[in-house]
């Protein structure tokens, strides 16, 4: 019998790359929409992408008495003090498109050089069981902010993330090339093994 993980997201981009890495046969993910659970609302006021990722996943496994995985996941810009950080998603407004968002980070960083234009992506996963029980994983990838949108893979601020060992933006890299080393990817691998060592999976 297939073994269903709810994903607390209705971000598709982010539902197909949980798949892609996690994709055990035996395993059915559901997202909040096919869950039909969009419009419950969560107040992620946590203080931490861990923080921000248990409370997601809580909520969702209160509500529906299953096994819930969640994430939460951001930019950190050095130079801006790492924002948007925990405020990614919502950074110049929840409806505020990525290709204002990400202009608006290219012109902050106007005439900034190379060697200051550091950043990172985080990921933050957290798995939250009927019991209460939780286990949490991160995961990481370094970077810089580019000096313009590259690359049609992904989504969010991939375009203007530059990784200086690959030569280009995560939205230029292919998306088996992208989970292997993003901060999303680094992060479910974790998980993976956590569940894995526990018997879950």
């Amino acid at each position: 019998m297939k073994r269903k993980i709810i994903v607390a997201t209705g971000n598709e981009g982010k539902m197909k790359e949980i798949r892609q890495i996690l994709g055990e046969e035996n395993i059915t993910f559901s997202s909040l929409k096919d869950e039909e659970l969009l419009d419950v609302e969560i107040i992620e006021d946590g203080n931490s992408f861990e923080e921000n990722a248990v409370i997601k996943a809580k909520k969702i496994s209160e509500i529906t008495g299953q096994m819930v995985l969640a994430d939460d996941s951001g930019l950190e810009v050095d130079y801006l003090d790492k924002a948007p950080g925990i405020y990614s998603a919502r950074y110049l407004g929840e409806d505020t498109s990525y290709t204002v968002k990400n202009h608006h980070i290219i012109q902050e960083l106007q005439g900034v050089p190379d060697e200051k234009r550091t950043a990172r992506f985080v990921c933050a996963m957290a798995c939250v069981f009927p019991d209460g029980q939780k286990i949490t994983t991160k995961g990481v990838i370094e970077g810089r902010i580019g000096y313009e949108e590259r690359g049609e893979n992904g989504f969010g601020y991939d375009p203007i993330f530059y990784v200086p060992e690959f030569g280009c933006t995560t939205a230029e890299l292919s998306p088996e090339e992208k989970n292997k080393v993003s901060h999303r990817g680094r992060a479910l691998t974790a998980m993976y093994q956590e569940l894995k060592s526990r018997g879950i999976l």
